[in-house]
């Protein structure tokens, strides 16, 4: 969702957030990324993060599987290898979590725990945007400038719909010239990922030299 290769993680010291219970920080790492993941739930105990990342992650495909209308399953090739993908996902951050706890951070956006500069990437998925009904504008582009004061080169955000597939074309719009005027530039460049219709869009932040 983020177009990014093998290369790109190799030596970088990236940020995930929110991270949730996914298994990027540990997969990146595992091919030469320092990751940190940033999330409110990693206040919890990482014993206690690993044993609640099976129950999250069911719940999450049952919902997936019940909205199917709302998805495109090809890039999956079908329901049950969804399941069966966020099911790994879970296992991998289950295990890392509880093995390598300091790549867990607790904090949240829009004031992360991290000083300027902490990052050569910053991603952000399914949150900005994805809640654009109970996060306004103002926490939106705070929670973006935060993203570019953390990130040197670059910082990504996917997706720019809702969660229920709506676009947000008056917000994007309303914040690139927010950012614009603070001078931080953006982009919007297509992704190789499309699981919900539409969703095929990430936002891209290059933050003040």
């Amino acid at each position: 969702m983020f177009q990014l290769s093998d290369d790109d993680l190799a030596g970088r010291r990236i940020l995930d957030c929110p991270g949730g219970a996914a298994s990027f920080a540990a997969e990146a790492s595992a091919l030469g990324a320092e990751v940190t993941a940033i999330d409110p739930i990693y206040a919890t105990a990482p014993a206690d993060l690993a044993a609640r990342a099976t129950p999250e992650t069911e719940r999450a495909v049952a919902w997936a599987h019940q909205h199917a209308d709302r998805y495109r399953w090809d890039w999956y090739g079908s329901t049950a290898e969804h399941a069966a993908i966020r099911r790994g996902a879970a296992a991998r951050f289950a295990e890392d979590v509880r093995t390598t706890p300091d790549r867990y951070l607790a904090g949240s956006l829009p004031s992360l725990p991290c000083p300027d500069d902490s990052f050569d990437l910053a991603l952000s998925s399914h949150l900005l945007f994805s809640y654009a009904d109970r996060l306004d504008a103002d926490f939106h582009l705070a929670a973006l400038q935060e993203l570019a004061r953390v990130a040197t080169t670059e910082a990504r955000v996917y997706p720019l719909l809702d969660y229920t597939g709506a676009p947000l074309d008056d917000l994007i719009d309303h914040l690139r010239t927010e950012l614009h005027d603070k001078g931080i530039q953006t982009s919007l460049r297509k992704t190789h990922y499309e699981f919900h219709h539409g969703a095929d869009t990430m936002l891209t932040l290059q933050p003040v030299a």
